[in-house]
């Protein structure tokens, strides 16, 4: 299948040939669907919290934490491009569409307002203010990452997406000593912008906070992109006869979260950020769940220094059991009861040691798409997953619709073992759950292969709970209209 040169090739890139044999069998064979038992809902497979529970697990997080390393990790690799899709449609045909309209209409409602006029310089015709916007020559948004462009609007300056991530780690992920870790990936291109703009605006957030940050990036490796197939699952090969490799989506980023050296790990976004009048449920939700980790994780830590130890009579293993099913987003395989003493408790150890995460989950409002589900094992047992509509078989699209929550990617991560020890997250991927899309390259359509997803089969075998967060922590921003929303506004 392969030439030298394409070995070559393939081994510049960080793969070996068998990593990319596997991922061209993919292409002939599919990925195999999830075997969905049922959505979660609440109380069963999403905890809901009252507000004494609430109160309790915000204050277990901030006990807690004390002494723990505490990283927010902030996926912010990709362009906006897809957040401007309808001003380059406009550019491209001269038609005004419904997205330019409501922009033009309200424009000194954007934060970046203020900027683009001085650009444009009393300009004031259509195509001059969306081209200003997206181009080179004006703000360039067209071609920037989400995190460095302006949402919010304050009277002291306002905020790109980037700043709203620095407030926000400043209020629930400083350590101790006031210490506030935050890790950016990014696109190589963007790096010196990102570094440019943490500079210009460092100083004041310290100030205002009283904490020193501590900002890392990271890039997704090569080794991660995927090879391109023709339709026919052939290697897709460029003019030059060369294969083509690709990015293969959020799951590459794992490599990169595995790199990260901490006790907790918060997740999020990049676009989904509010301004300071509406922090107050995202600090307290991302506390929530951070404390409803640590606690169970102190939990299994507990159970699995006893199990280490040889301490399994019937009375623990049957305790560990009830934890595992009603704690742990886990139901045994069916065979468990027909198990030794000694089995069950080898069983127990294997499943409680394994990284653990808490997911905010939060109600629909609209079309269900990906969100938390209930999924079946061959041997009988189940796991709580976040499915996403690619991995559901079309015979199984009832069970998607009858969700009654989604992932708004609210995710904290515990990621050591009982002994301290990290655990090596590619450890606990299902490869078996990445999907195959449809995309073309200089006019030639292509088979493209994506990873698991960083928050779906990329993290299939941890530990995973679910809790019922309100909606008013989820605010993305996908299109440009959506700063328009009112929790976007300057009150």
């Amino acid at each position: 299948m392969f030439t030298d040169k394409d070995l070559a090739q393939i081994s510049a890139h960080g793969l070996t040939p068998e990593q990319v044999e596997r991922q061209m069998s993919y292409f002939g064979s599919g990925f195999p669907y999830l075997n969905i038992d049922r959505p979660a809902v609440a109380d069963d497979g999403i905890r809901t919290l009252d507000e004494r529970q609430v109160a309790e697990y915000a204050k277990r997080y901030d006990e807690f934490s004390q002494g723990k390393r505490i990283v927010k990790f902030v996926p912010a690799s990709g362009a906006a491009t897809r957040m401007f899709k309808a001003l380059f449609e406009y550019l491209e045909s001269g038609v005004s569409n419904p997205a330019t309209e409501e922009l033009l209409a309200n424009l000194d409602k954007f934060a970046f307002a203020e900027e683009l006029r001085s650009r444009l310089g009393g300009e004031t015709a259509p195509e001059k203010i969306i081209r200003g916007i997206v181009a080179r020559e004006g703000l360039g948004y067209g071609s920037l990452p989400k995190a460095l462009i302006l949402f919010h609007r304050y009277g002291d300056g306002n905020r790109t997406a980037l700043e709203e991530h620095l407030s926000e780690g400043a209020l629930y992920a400083a350590d101790r000593d006031g210490k506030v870790n935050v890790h950016f990936t990014v696109s190589p291109e963007h790096l010196n912008a990102f570094k440019a703009r943490v500079g210009q605006v460092l100083p004041a957030f310290e100030k205002r906070y009283g904490v020193r940050y501590e900002i890392s990036y990271s890039q997704q490796k090569p080794s991660t992109d995927t090879i391109a197939a023709t339709p026919g699952g052939e290697p897709f090969r460029e003019e030059d006869g060369s294969l083509l490799f690709r990015p293969a989506g959020h799951g590459a980023l794992l490599e990169n979260l595995n790199e990260i050296d901490a006790d907790v790990i918060f997740i999020k976004n990049i676009d989904n950020v509010a301004p300071d009048r509406l922090k107050t449920d995202t600090v307290t939700y991302k506390k929530v769940i951070g404390g409803v980790m640590l606690a169970l994780q102190q939990r299994c830590h507990s159970y699995l220094r006893s199990l280490y130890n040889g301490l399994n009579d019937k009375v623990l293993i049957g305790e560990i059991a009830r934890f595992t099913e009603e704690r742990l987003g886990q139901r045994l395989p069916r065979d468990f009861e027909r198990l030794s003493l000694l089995q069950r408790a080898d069983l127990l150890y294997k499943l409680l040691d394994r990284p653990i995460r808490v997911c905010g989950m939060v109600r629909n409002e609209g079309e269900p798409g990906g969100g938390p589900f209930w999924v079946t094992a061959p041997d009988g047992s189940q796991s709580l997953q976040i499915a996403e509509s690619s991995q559901i078989a079309p015979g199984q699209r009832q069970l998607m619709n009858a969700a009654t929550h989604f992932n708004p990617v609210d995710v904290v991560c515990g990621t050591k073992n009982y002994r301290g020890e990290h655990f090596d997250l590619r450890k606990y991927v299902d490869p078996s759950t990445g999907f195959i899309s449809q995309k073309s390259k200089s006019g030639r359509e292509l088979l493209a292969q994506e990873l698991p997803g960083l928050w779906n089969g990329s993290m299939a075998h941890w530990n995973t709970v679910f809790v019922e967060v309100p909606v008013t922590i989820f605010s993305p921003v996908k299109v440009v209209g959506d700063l328009l929303r009112p929790q976007h506004q300057a009150q």
